[in-house]
């Protein structure tokens, strides 16, 4: 990786203590919160079983970037835990600190998602939101598990 753009867009995580890391890192923020999404349901089951069988519409809004990752993320996890769907392919516009997304997914099978953790919250440990060298930008926050 010499331009610290290969492999780009991707989603990540990274360990945390008892809880988990999610990261998402490319060259738009809004495809930097795409992958945080990614990483966030790569934590309960291999995102490549999800199909895109229903559309959920998504938005929120903080007064930073930063806190509006931490909305979108726990945003999902709302809808995973109340509604019991897992998302596989998301898109996200940002406008300020607006944020409007679809999210494709299913609801969840237990035999063929077999879902590996639950996560609680997205929290503000280790968030930041930041365009780095070459334009990448990254997306990361702890979630609880």
């Amino acid at each position: 990786m010499v331009d610290g753009t290969a492999a780009l867009p991707r989603a990540e995580q990274f360990a945390h203590d008892a809880d988990i890391g999610v990261r998402g890192i490319a060259m738009s923020r809004e495809a930097a919160f795409e992958q945080a999404a990614i990483a966030l349901m790569s934590i309960i089951t291999d995102v490549s079983s999800i199909r895109a069988r229903t559309k959920v519409d998504i938005s929120c809004e903080a007064p930073d970037d930063e806190l509006l990752l931490v909305d979108w993320l726990n945003a999902l996890i709302y809808r995973v835990s109340a509604e019991r769907l897992l998302f596989g392919r998301f898109s996200v516009h940002l406008s300020d600190h607006r944020l409007h997304a679809e999210a494709w997914g299913e609801p969840l099978s237990l035999e063929r998602h077999a879902p590996s953790v639950e996560p609680k919250g997205a929290t503000y440990t280790a968030l930041k939101v930041v365009r780095g060298p070459g334009g990448v930008w990254t997306a990361q926050c702890v979630v609880d598990v």
